[in-house]
C-alpha cells in the first residue's frame, strides 16, 4: 500500500506550455460513485483508467486533502476498456502534461468534454510539509475542494457548475 500525498492548485495563466515535456490522453471512469463516497457509505474511490496503451485499476481512500492511501495497478487494457463500460456516473477525458519544475514534475490535466475549460495543476510529494517553489503559472490551491476531484468531475462535470462556483474561472 502507498500513500499518495498530492496538492492541487488552478493555473494562473498558460506560461507552462513552453514547458511541456509530454502529453498523455487519459480516459477514466469510477465503479462507485461522489455521493456513496461523500456520504460515508463508501470508504473508497474506484477508478478505471486508460492513458496511452495501458490501462490502470486504481483504489484511494476516501480522505480529502494532500495524504491519502492509494493502490494502483497495471491491468490488460481489454480488462480497462471492459472495467469502463460498467462505470457510474460520466467518464472524465483529459490531456496531461508533464512539466518539470525545479525538481518536481507537475501534472497538468487539461479537461475535456463536459469538463472543457477546467485546468488543474497537481504535485506529489513525499511529505504533506515537503516545501516546494511555485511556479508562476501557479494559481490557487484547491487541494481541500472536493468538487476538483476527479471522482466528483464524473457525476458533476465543470460544465454544469453555475458562474458562482467557478473558482478556475476567477484564477
Amino acid at each position: 500500500m502507498g500513500i499518495e500525498i498530492e496538492r492541487k492548485f488552478l493555473l494562473a495563466n498558460d506560461d507552462w506550455r513552453g514547458a511541456v515535456e509530454t502529453t498523455i490522453a487519459m480516459g477514466q471512469g469510477y465503479l462507485n460513485d461522489a455521493a456513496s463516497v461523500q456520504r460515508g457509505v463508501q470508504n473508497t474511490s474506484v477508478r478505471v483508467r486508460l492513458e496511452g496503451d495501458q490501462a490502470r485499476l486504481n483504489i484511494k481512500s476516501r480522505e480529502a486533502g494532500a495524504s491519502r492511501q492509494e493502490f494502483d495497478y497495471l491491468i490488460p487494457v481489454a480488462d480497462g476498456e471492459a472495467l469502463l463500460a460498467l462505470c457510474v456516473g460520466g467518464r472524465i477525458e483529459k490531456r496531461r502534461h508533464h512539466v518539470h519544475h525545479d525538481g518536481h514534475l507537475w501534472e497538468i490535466d487539461e479537461f475535456l468534454g463536459d469538463n472543457a475549460g477546467l485546468f488543474v495543476a497537481e504535485i506529489e510529494l513525499d511529505s504533506v510539509d515537503e516545501a516546494f517553489t511555485r511556479p508562476s503559472w501557479l494559481g490557487r490551491e484547491v487541494t481541500d475542494l472536493l468538487r476538483y476531484y476527479n471522482l466528483n468531475l464524473a457525476s458533476y462535470p465543470y460544465a454544469q457548475w453555475r458562474a458562482d462556483e467557478c473558482d478556475a474561472r476567477d484564477a
